[in-house]
């Protein structure tokens, strides 16, 4: 026999193993010319399925009539608007989805009111998350919504996790070369590339701009560094490996500046997912053992896969938080109150002749006007003492919360004001978050259009107006 045909033959076999034999199957979502295609391997696609968990069977919705778990219990802190039968049902699922194996020992001691294990305290923070992302983020979660089963599966710590690595002193190829800038690892790595290996620090916990292209030519207009630019892509690349989908399932690649469906909820996903770290996870860093958080000292957090799992819709798009009304809303309903329609609503009541007593002094609300430089959504000079007000007036006030709108000028594109009234909206919200606020007391309004500029850039154009009452 030939060695040298052979040898070939063995080449092209180590060649095409990185390959996906075909047939392939594209779906067209958009109309033709957009762009906006999935490729998919019909036979990947089925074992995904086939390898999703099977969901725990437990009791189904029951009445929410009768007492209530915190009239009833001690301690009770979240939940407690539930009756005591739906309290205990929602119990035995969060053990069945978190820890199935421990049992109900993992968060609780005999004395139930006990909070000594952290896992409690976690837990409890957690079901407050839960209700938040229902509630709060329904433009990425839609109406599937999520439980903790979502992203637990059965396993008390997540599958798909992240901590802030430890940056060589060395570079990875060579002692001596110094550090290794970030990147080109082999372990870890974000899709086996030698891209920026931590995407997740300054976009998933910090809320660095993530877009890259430019509306000229280049050299100019540039909107990023390379440096920048490679890490915009492994992100990119971190979604793509999350959802199991390509570039095209969200971006139309004959114009990536262009928006669609899919981009949007993208972009709200990338925003709650800050939410969570930045509002629920971090804050509980202290309260977690050594053994739990990362090599330099930071808390597990979460990311795409934490949820998604290398599928674009979690659990294959499974419809779960309909079955648990206390996951769904801090405000809690019977299932049949929720389900029925608003013309079948009873009538109002008289109030009750005893009415508590109104404060002698009702708490004053505090606005405070917040000014952001041109094409700027950076805080600067005497601009970030006002974060501080605004901290001392919702510290001061427990039940108070706060209502942040952003303004742009009516002259310029529509699009672009919008998205920077908005991203200092948010550099205020985070800024709130960060210093302790919880996020379910912040309101983020619809960026408000104010007269268009007549004589240079009008300061009020680039103005967030923040409400604390």
């Amino acid at each position: 026999m030939n060695l040298k045909l052979v040898f070939a033959s063995l080449l092209g076999l180590v060649l095409l193993s990185a390959c996906e034999r075909p047939p392939m199957q594209s779906t067209q979502r958009e109309p033709r010319g957009a762009g906006l295609q999935q490729v998919d391997n019909p036979r990947l696609l089925a074992a995904n399925k086939a390898a999703l968990p099977a969901v725990p069977d437990l009791p189904p919705p029951g009445s929410n009539d009768g007492p209530k778990a915190k009239d009833i219990y001690q301690n009770v802190k979240v939940l407690g608007d539930l009756s005591v039968g739906e309290f205990t049902r929602h119990m035995l699922a969060i053990t069945a989805w978190v820890s199935p194996e421990q049992g109900c020992t993992y968060c609780h001691v005999a004395n139930l009111a006990d909070d000594s294990l952290y896992t409690k305290v976690v837990a409890r923070r957690m079901i407050e998350m839960n209700r938040s992302l229902n509630v709060d983020w329904s433009k990425h979660v839609g109406a599937t919504g999520v439980t903790c089963y979502t992203c637990h599966r059965g396993n008390p710590v997540p599958a798909n996790i992240w901590f802030a690595p430890v940056t060589p002193k060395n570079n990875y190829a060579r002692p001596g070369m110094g550090d290794d800038a970030g990147q080109n690892k082999a372990e870890p790595s974000i899709a086996l590339a030698s891209l920026p290996y931590d995407p997740f620090t300054p976009y998933l916990s910090g809320s660095e701009p993530i877009r890259v292209n430019t509306t000229t030519a280049l050299p100019t207009g540039n909107l990023a560094s390379i440096k920048q630019t490679e890490h915009t892509y492994s992100l990119m690349n971190h979604f793509s490996k999350s959802l199991g989908v390509n570039c095209t399932y969200c971006h139309n690649t004959q114009s990536f500046l262009s928006w669609n469906d899919k981009r949007v909820t993208a972009y709200h996903g990338i925003r709650m997912a800050r939410d969570v770290n930045n509002a629920y996870i971090e804050p509980l860093t202290k309260a977690f053992p050594a053994n739990r958080l990362g090599p330099t000292g930071d808390v597990a957090k979460a990311n795409c896969s934490t949820c998604h799992q290398g599928v674009n819709k979690p659990l294959g798009g499974l419809a779960m938080a309909k079955d648990w009304p206390g996951l769904m809303t801090t405000a809690m309903q019977t299932p049949a109150a929720a389900a029925a329609p608003a013309a079948a609503a009873p009538a109002a009541v008289a109030a009750p002749a005893v009415v508590a007593a109104a404060p002698a002094t009702a708490p004053q609300a505090l606005k405070e006007v917040v000014y952001f430089p041109v094409n700027s959504a950076l805080l600067k000079g005497d601009e970030v003492q006002k974060i501080d007000k605004l901290l001392a007036a919702l510290n001061a006030q427990p039940d108070s919360a706060a209502t942040i709108s952003g303004y742009h000028s009516a002259s310029g594109k529509l699009s672009a004001n919008q998205e920077l009234a908005k991203q200092r909206a948010f550099k205020i919200r985070d800024a709130l978050v960060k210093a302790g606020v919880a996020a379910n007391r912040i309101t983020l309004d619809k960026p408000q259009q104010t007269e268009a500029n007549i004589k240079g850039e009008d300061p009020f154009a680039r103005r967030v107006e923040v409400t604390v009452k």
